[in-house]
């Protein structure tokens, strides 16, 4: 028989698919449910999740697939289901408005709208059956359906009233104020008061990674040389990639760790977290030299090139949780298994070093990888022996679900870290990859009328957000300073110009999240803050910088010191929640140099002057290869200032520049890193 199909079957979102085959008579977010609900005049009931959200599933068994809430969702409302992914603006706003009237959020993200869209009423999961003082779900749907027809009054005046709250800018973006090296001082100091120093971390459980706090940190360090900063960054790093929230058998991390310890992890897997962690360990890298930040990167890159890469080129946005039916099945043991795979002797040193036990660390007396300590290089020679036994092995279980669509800004976030990590850790095969990715990104989701968001199945869609432009200009201009073809750099200065035409706020600061020439929301939304990706403004204000550093394009970082200054009030309020912003003021409050290195990449002595800047941690310097040629006259009509930067006697030779004003050139790599020892 046939399987009941809505009108989210014609999607293609993963997470609408999920909900294709409800009973609930369901539309995605559009105009033809807003005219339903105005016609009608009935209320929204508006459900937001993400295809990998594990409370998500289970809303959906416990209610949307029951036949007898769908008629009370059928009858008095009508239903809009929206992939956050596919959608943050509409998440943001809508996140906002349940927050403010419950002080939390999350998702699955439940809100009652009036047919304009305006909130009334909300909350995240509801139970099947009242439970943990919480209503039933299908109790919060009788009783605001029962207010919708007898109190219509009170609540379309309350909708209005909370509207009229959100579309408040908050007071501290309204002036401006100079930025100074005190916003570092206070994001150093309120840093340390949440840090764990004994496990690493911020704050108490659940722990996050917030890889922007650590890029932070390392960026602090450059500049004080305070070493409980780098000490921060050192104990968290250590603390993640030996816990279980690193899979130590596949690669890459997991979402997030219930506990203290960074032992039993949300298994769910991010294309973001990657992303932005395996940057922030290449950063750790160049910083200290320690070859396990080296391995943990090459860990969380094979796992993305083998499986989050699409056929195209381009990565997929993330891996469920779950597997059948069960969180973290795909990735647990018990010593039964180990030992069936790797016989006893080596079975034992595998328990003894990963902490497997009898008794388990986790559900169903199962455990959870985690190394009890770093091994030495001739256990560590075996143990990666045993890994390759137990991945084969693993890999025939059931797969978590994959996310399977192409998001613009989580691409680029990935392309900028598998340049950063080929060009620091002398991996052509991640350049190689970040460059498929940006073809892809470059051929399939640009169009004359703007950046798309999503693309899947042959489908581009969606108008892209601040977030799409800033995170794939973070990621061409990466790509630019691994692999030094123009290209990239012509399209980032593109870019650059049609985001701040879109998205820029032109009475106040900063860049607004939705593009100018979407509809309308209730609200056009604004965020400084980061989460757990960096915010578009943040992303935006340093790529800024660091572009227009490059250019010599004042407009450029101007745009960006604007936009700063606005932002100085809120983050001295607050910079914990805005470490990315603060990467921005490090940046723009210098010392920053231009690095230009003439010569021909063909050879040689100038691969040679490469590799010296490739391994430093220089977070504020900017960087060209100027070659003679063709690709020559492509740099010097994006960067007129590198025609007199030319080899000199026919040797590679290496200009480091403050403004543009030069330092004495060299030909020798040990003299350029002698020279870039000292600042950055």
């Amino acid at each position: 028989m046939a399987l009941q199909t809505n009108r989210l079957a014609r999607e293609k979102s993963p997470y609408l698919l999920q909900h294709a085959h409800n009973p609930v008579d369901w539309y995605p977010w559009g105009e033809e449910a807003f005219a339903k609900a105005r016609q009608e005049q009935k209320p929204i009931f508006l459900s937001i999740g993400y295809s990998t959200c594990h409370w998500c599933h289970v809303m959906e068994r416990e209610s949307f697939e029951k036949p007898e809430t769908a008629e009370l969702l059928n009858r008095w409302f009508v239903s809009i289901k929206v992939d956050r992914e596919e959608h943050p603006d509409v998440d943001h706003v809508y996140m906002q408005a349940v927050t403010a009237l419950t002080g939390r959020g999350g998702w699955p993200l439940s809100v009652f709208l009036t047919p304009e869209l305006k909130p009334f009423f909300g909350g995240t999961y509801f139970p099947p059956e009242r439970r943990w003082q919480m209503a039933s779900f299908r109790e919060v749907l009788t009783a605001v359906a029962q207010a919708w027809e007898q109190k219509r009054q009170e609540v379309t005046a309350s909708a209005e009233q909370l509207t009229t709250l959100l579309s408040q800018p908050p007071a501290e973006t309204a002036a401006t104020a100079p930025i100074t090296e005190e916003l570092l001082h206070m994001g150093f100091r309120q840093a340390e008061a949440m840090f764990d120093p004994v496990h690493g971390g911020f704050g108490d459980a659940p722990k996050f990674p917030r890889a922007h706090e650590l890029a932070f940190l390392l960026r602090y360090w450059v500049r004080t040389r305070q070493a409980q900063a780098l000490q921060m960054v050192t104990t968290t790093l250590d603390s993640m990639a030996q816990g279980g929230l690193y899979d130590h058998v596949g690669g890459g991390f997991h979402r997030y760790a219930t506990d203290a310890q960074w032992l039993v992890p949300h298994f769910e897997k991010m294309l973001y977290d990657q992303a932005l962690l395996a940057r922030v360990y290449v950063e750790a890298f160049q910083v200290t030299g320690r070859a396990d930040y080296a391995q943990v990167v090459r860990g969380t890159c094979e796992y993305v090139l083998r499986d989050l890469q699409a056929p195209e080129g381009a990565f997929y946005s993330a891996e469920d949780a779950d597997s059948e039916g069960e969180e973290g099945k795909f990735y647990v043991w018990t010593p039964s298994e180990i030992t069936a795979v790797l016989g006893p002797e080596e079975a034992a040193l595998f328990h003894q070093v990963y902490g497997v036990t009898e008794q388990g660390n986790f559900e169903h007396r199962t455990s959870i990888l985690h190394l009890q300590q770093p091994p030495d290089a001739s256990v560590e020679r075996r143990l990666a022996s045993a890994r390759r036994k137990l991945f084969d092995v693993r890999e025939r279980r059931v797969r978590p679900h994959r996310d399977d669509k192409v998001l613009t800004g989580w691409n680029g976030l990935m392309i900028a870290a598998l340049a950063r990590a080929g060009a620091a850790l002398e991996e052509p095969r991640y350049v190689a990859a970040a460059e498929r990715a940006a073809e892809f990104v470059l051929g399939a989701l640009v169009r004359e009328r703007g950046l798309l968001r999503r693309y899947r199945d042959g489908d581009a869609r969606y108008l892209g957000t601040l977030e799409d432009y800033a995170f794939l200009l973070d990621g061409l201009l990466a790509l630019y300073e691994a692999d030094f073809n123009p290209r990239w750099l012509a399209e980032a200065k593109r870019l650059a110009g049609e985001m701040d035409a879109r998205f820029r706020d032109p009475q106040e600061s900063g860049w607004f999240l939705r593009d100018r020439e979407e509809p309308a929301l209730i609200v056009r939304p604004k965020e400084i803050y980061d989460g757990a990706t960096p915010s578009g403004n943040s992303v935006a204000t340093l790529i800024l910088l660091r572009l227009g550093r490059l250019l010599g394009d004042d407009s450029l970082e101007a745009s960006a010191r604007k936009a700063l200054e606005g932002f100085s009030q809120a983050l001295a309020r607050a910079p914990y929640g805005s470490p990315w912003l603060l990467c921005a003021v490090d940046m723009a409050l210098g010392p920053a140099r231009e690095i230009i290195i003439a010569g021909d990449l063909a050879q040689a002595a100038t691969r040679a002057m490469v590799r010296a800047l490739h391994q430093r941690f220089l977070p504020r310097d900017v960087s060209a290869v100027h070659e003679v040629g063709r690709e020559g006259a492509a740099l010097e009509a994006l960067i007129p200032f590198v025609k007199q930067q030319q080899p000199l006697g026919g040797k590679a030779t290496a200009y480091v520049c403050e403004r543009f004003a030069c330092q004495a050139p060299v030909s020798k790599p040990e003299a350029l890193a002698k020279l870039l020892e000292g600042g950055g």
